[in-house]
């Protein structure tokens, strides 16, 4: 059986996400974790853990953007998914996301806590459905955007592929 995107989206009951693609939170941790046992940059009490199901179609993009927690991305289906990860030193790691590993696909990619980073699906006409899990729990406290003009003076180096990933 193969589902398309639209297929995936309907199922899932996927709504649009700020950053680009569809989401739709799957877990929520009862578990609550005091701010003052939480890594610096966290404004509050954080739920213990969190997950997403995320959706990225051909000419959709997730932005650039960051948070403050790591985030730990899991290929279900579709086609290979690109995430650009920025270290605060300006080194880009590319993580190909897929379930192909003799192309260097991993089906698990974990994103460094206060890294910058943005996905797209650069294969025509195909989607990824992925899952993201956050630990401490993802709150949109702890996100940020990237605005592409900061981020390009911080990394010029990379200026071409912020351009291509920012809004």
């Amino acid at each position: 059986m193969h589902n398309t995107a639209a297929q995936w989206r309907e199922h899932l009951n996927l709504e649009s996400h700020v950053e680009g693609g569809s989401f739709r939170e799957t877990y929520r941790s009862e578990w609550m974790l005091d701010m003052s046992t939480l890594p610096a940059g966290m404004s509050g009490n954080r739920n213990a853990s969190t997950s997403i199901y995320f959706l990225l179609e051909e000419g959709q993009f997730s932005a650039f953007h960051r948070i403050a927690a790591d985030e730990i991305w899991h290929f279900y289906d579709g086609q290979t998914l690109m995430i650009y990860e920025i270290a605060p030193g300006g080194d880009l790691q590319v993580h190909k996301l897929g379930r192909n590993p003799a192309a260097g696909e991993q089906l698990q990619v974990v994103i460094t806590a206060g890294n910058w980073f943005a996905s797209r699906v650069e294969i025509p006409g195909a989607f990824a459905l992925t899952g993201c899990t956050v630990a401490p729990g993802f709150d949109f406290a702890d996100f940020e955007l990237a605005d592409r003009t900061t981020l390009q003076a911080a990394y010029p180096q990379h200026a071409a592929l912020i351009a291509s990933l920012t809004r």
